[in-house]
């Protein structure tokens, strides 16, 4: 494989060895035409014209410059590109061209100015490594969990984050989401369809995020959880479920449950705090009040027992819990005097809409 930096001459390609890349070679898989092109640390205002056939080129780095902009017309060129390096530029938004990139594996976007993401980065569905930090996204694209299937670490750290896309939950091959140092307000419902998750980071989102989804103590895989530095008062029972879970980070939380005692003791302690809570929750759940109890409460059945007979239904119908009003004919309730007196309002006001 040739490993190539850029030639006095000011090309992208040329001869000179790169030591440093040799271990991304096996991103190349056996491809000896693939070229790694390093242009990093040059205080590249602009990028040179290309002196060799771009889509020859498996990785190009260009971090560690002064680029505002990545011209449309290379990233619709680089055909073969596995590894996106452009952190530490001053770049404002990412070519559309992007799309392009369908055997992209690593993207490296962090440390610029960037307050949004292509919507055609979903086009990239071979991506695996997102890294987003250190920018200024207010929100990632909305169907990003929907396309890129195979992504397994997406660290989005840094930023001015206030939800992830519902979406996300479908990717289901994610390994590690960093999220932390935003202003999240909540996570997503469904985090349990994320199976292989080992390592979540939604620390010190500070004021904004108050509570966790029930479903993040569904994440079969999840090994490591930092939840500190937040406003929760309150963890999830389900957390006790989490067999797998060697690490929590809770600090920097008014927690209430569990209390700061149990937190103190050890994770063990915890989990066993919140199972305990969780199984007690199951064998006593909470009773609920019958319709037919709030329309006692409210006087609803209450009347007096006028029929032909007497009171000899009000025995009976005493016992049952309410007294009901003197039966009438079908005909007589369907007359335009009664047509009202079933209506919602009617129903559960505490008057009495049944005596004559």
């Amino acid at each position: 494989m040739a490993a190539a930096r850029g030639s006095d001459g000011g090309g992208l390609g040329g001869s000179r060895s790169s030591p440093s890349l040799s271990t991304n070679s096996k991103l190349v898989e056996d491809d000896q035409k693939l070229e790694i092109i390093d242009l990093s640390n040059m205080s590249l205002e602009a990028l040179p014209n290309p002196s060799l056939n771009l889509a020859s080129i498996c990785k190009l780095d260009l971090s560690n410059n002064n680029l505002q902009v990545v011209p449309e017309s290379l990233t619709a060129r680089l055909l073969n590109l596995v590894v996106f390096d452009v952190h530490s530029n001053q770049l404002k938004t990412l070519p559309n061209s992007i799309g392009c990139l369908s055997k992209l594996k690593i993207l490296n976007v962090a440390g610029n100015l960037l307050a949004a993401l292509p919507k055609t980065i979903e086009n990239c569905r071979s991506l695996e490594e997102l890294n987003a930090n250190f920018n200024q996204l207010s929100k990632l694209p909305e169907t990003i969990g929907f396309e890129l299937i195979n992504l397994k670490k997406l660290s989005a750290n840094s930023n001015k984050l206030m939800f992830l896309p519902h979406s996300i939950s479908h990717l289901t091959n994610l390994r590690v989401l960093d999220a932390r140092l935003n202003c999240l307000r909540s996570l997503p419902e469904d985090l349990e369809n994320l199976i292989n998750l080992e390592i979540l980071n939604v620390s010190q989102n500070f004021q904004y995020l108050e509570t966790l989804p029930y479903s993040i103590g569904l994440l079969i895989s999840l090994v490591e959880l930092d939840v500190s530095y937040n406003k929760i008062t309150s963890l999830p029972d389900s957390i006790g479920c989490l067999k797998r879970l060697q690490k929590l980070s809770v600090e920097g939380n008014p927690l209430v449950s569990p209390p700061i005692e149990v937190v103190e003791l050890s994770l063990h302690a915890v989990k066993e705090y919140l199972s305990e809570r969780m199984n007690a929750g199951h064998r006593s759940p909470p009773k609920k009040r019958s319709w037919v109890g709030k329309l006692v409460k409210y006087g609803t059945f209450n009347g007096s027992s006028r029929n032909s007979s007497g009171n000899m239904m009000r025995a009976e119908e005493e016992r049952d819990g309410f007294i009901m009003p003197e039966y009438r004919t079908i005909d007589g309730l369907g007359s335009p005097r009664y047509m009202g007196m079933f209506s919602p309002r009617r129903l559960f006001s505490p008057k009495n809409y049944f005596t004559r």
